[in-house]
């Protein structure tokens, strides 16, 4: 009897127990076969010496401090350039900015206006694209700042939509100072002078042509008179519509392909564009997604938010850093609730270094701290404008409080997404490496034994890291020219430039070993490196090898025209040129 008993129970269990082991795994995330989500979060002129966890100890950043806590710790991870549409196209892709064709010659490295033509040609490869063809729901929030149309206004070619990210919410452009009245202008200052320069001349000259006629001092033919009314009227256009009009034609959120809101309310940015990714999470949460959460943080202008303002002991930049830390907490804390932690990555990063040379009397520093490390944004191969934070936290994949010292690249992002979603399809040339391996301990040493550094179109620093060696050399070609004399940055131009006599090369070039010397203060010389000669001519081998590999080297021709205004390219709510329209946020 007790026999048929245990059999009977044994017999009923079964089934429960079956169910219990095959539910088990939800309990903190998705089955191990699933794919897992990627929740990669980009903040926007962030300095590495700006977070707790890489050694501030005066701006509170406890949620990005427990990222790194509970993850991966990059300390040598590094942008592939030090200005936005650059680092953001070789993030997207994978690949340096230079195969894509968005690199510049001249002062103008990025993008500087919606309605101009440039941007990520439509036959590059993201790893949104990549992740779309693997049945991956993808999203982007917030900042793109890859371009928009092409040929036409409406065409999208540069469009998210267009490179893998199938929904999109947020800046096409970027947040900038002229998105907020009385915060001045960051587009081509001295060019719109030079642009007011004719028109005022043009007005003097007719209005005193005018006087002349009337006065009847000499004859002066009406037509003329005409002729060069219009002249005036064509030269304050040149740089009157484009110009004055920047927080109307830059300054909008699109959702998708719709411009909902132009100019944009900057004040509920933050807000919004919060809400928004939390949301994308949530809809999403039954099946594998890709989210791009990218910041209008930190890039000036600073946001006011009541909830921060005047809480930092760094003025307006350590309040909306302290906003960005609530902002990363409260995404993580999206993810944790919904019990998809153990089959997500989550990854944390700037696209560049901090911005060293924005600063005013009223409001102090607006740009970040890089640390120890020289330079800054724009400051081309200077260890400061490239050397990011850069944090993986996956529960039960990633071991907790593991620090990674060895070279990594956001371009390293494409080949691991790739892998973690068992992409094998072929690709074309990339210039990351898969980071498995390194985040997990399988390999001790970085796969990247050389990486190059652009400043704008020109290779301007390698940095070499031989095989069996603790040491890390990089070999500068040129460097900026830092005004005043002495300064750590270009605070006559306020950005440092890449070309003619805004830089000064060196012949030999400088080499530093960043193992022994991070901050890049003490070059070295023969007398100070037995391996000195080898060092150049390894690097020198490794720049042709690279180059070999660049048969498109040189920008497009009409690179420059590209950043032009042009009115029919201009995205618009309504009917252009009278564009303006607010977001219904009542849902919200």
């Amino acid at each position: 009897m007790y026999n048929q008993c245990f059999a009977l129970r044994s017999v009923l269990l079964a089934p429960l127990l079956f169910l219990l082991l095959t539910a088990g795994s939800d309990v903190t995330g998705k089955g191990f076969d699933q794919k897992p989500n990627f929740v990669l979060m980009v903040v926007d002129d962030l300095g590495i010496g700006d977070i707790g966890c890489y050694g501030n100890d005066t701006i509170r950043t406890p949620n990005i401090d427990r990222l790194a806590s509970e993850g991966v710790k990059l300390t040598q991870h590094i942008a592939a350039a030090p200005l936005c549409t650059p680092s953001r196209t070789a993030f997207m892709t994978g690949r340096y900015a230079i195969r894509s064709g968005m690199v510049s010659t001249g002062r103008v490295q990025v993008l500087l206006f919606l309605g101009g033509s440039g941007g990520l040609v439509p036959s590059e490869t993201t790893f949104a694209k990549r992740l779309q063809h693997q049945g991956y729901t993808t999203g982007l929030v917030g900042k793109w700042h890859l371009g928009v149309n092409c040929k036409h206004r409406g065409d999208h070619c540069h469009h998210p939509n267009q490179h893998g990210f199938s929904y999109f919410y947020g800046l096409p452009f970027t947040l900038f100072n002229d998105c907020v009245p009385g915060e001045g202008s960051d587009v081509l200052v001295d060019l719109q002078q030079i642009f007011l320069n004719p028109a005022f001349v043009c007005l003097c000259a007719t209005c005193f042509q005018v006087c002349v006629r009337v006065c009847g001092l000499f004859e002066v033919s009406l037509w003329l008179l005409v002729l060069h009314f219009f002249l005036c009227i064509l030269a304050t256009a040149v740089w009157y519509v484009p110009f004055e009009f920047l927080s109307t034609w830059n300054c909008i959120i699109m959702r998708n392909q719709e411009v909902i809101e132009q100019p944009m309310t900057v004040e509920t940015l933050p807000q919004r564009l919060l809400g928004e990714a939390q949301n994308f999470i949530k809809r999403n949460v039954d099946h594998p997604f890709l989210l791009v959460f990218s910041l209008a943080h930190i890039h000036t202008p600073m946001f006011k938010t009541p909830q921060f303002a005047g809480k930092s002991r760094h003025g307006a930049y350590g309040d909306n850093l302290e906003e960005v830390d609530w902002m990363i907490g409260k995404i993580t804390e999206t993810v944790d609730s919904l019990g998809i932690a153990n089959n997500t990555l989550m990854y944390f990063t700037s696209d560049h270094g901090g911005h060293l040379e924005d600063s005013d009397s009223q409001t102090g520093q607006k740009g970040g701290w890089n640390g120890i490390y020289k330079g800054g944004k724009a400051m081309g191969g200077w260890e400061g404008g490239i050397r990011v934070p850069g944090i993986f936290r996956w529960p039960g994949r990633l071991r907790a409080g593991k620090v990674v010292d060895e070279p990594t690249s956001l371009m390293d992002l494409y080949p691991t997404l790739k892998y973690l979603a068992k992409d094998t399809q072929p690709d074309r040339q990339s210039d990351g490496y898969n980071l498995m391996p390194l985040l997990e301990g399988e390999v001790a040493r970085s796969e990247h034994e050389f990486m190059f550094h652009y400043c704008g179109i020109y290779l301007n620093a390698v940095r070499w890291h031989p095989p069996g060696s603790d040491s890390i050399f990089k070999v500068h070609f040129f460097t900026p020219n830092f005004f005043p004399p002495g300064a750590g940055g270009c605070y006559d131009t306020r950005i440092c430039l890449c070309h003619g006599e805004h830089v000064t090369h060196h012949d030999p070039p400088l080499l530093y070993d960043l193992f022994h010397d991070p901050s890049e203060s003490r070059p070295l010389t023969p007398d100070t490196e037995p391996r000195y000669a080898e060092i150049l001519e390894q690097t020198a081998k490794a720049v042709e090898r690279h180059k070999s590999t660049l048969p498109n080297e040189q920008a497009p021709a009409d690179a420059h025209s590209e950043i032009l205004w042009k009115p029919w390219l201009q995205p618009c709510c309504g009917t252009f040129p009278f564009c303006g329209c607010k977001e219904n946020t009542t849902h919200m």
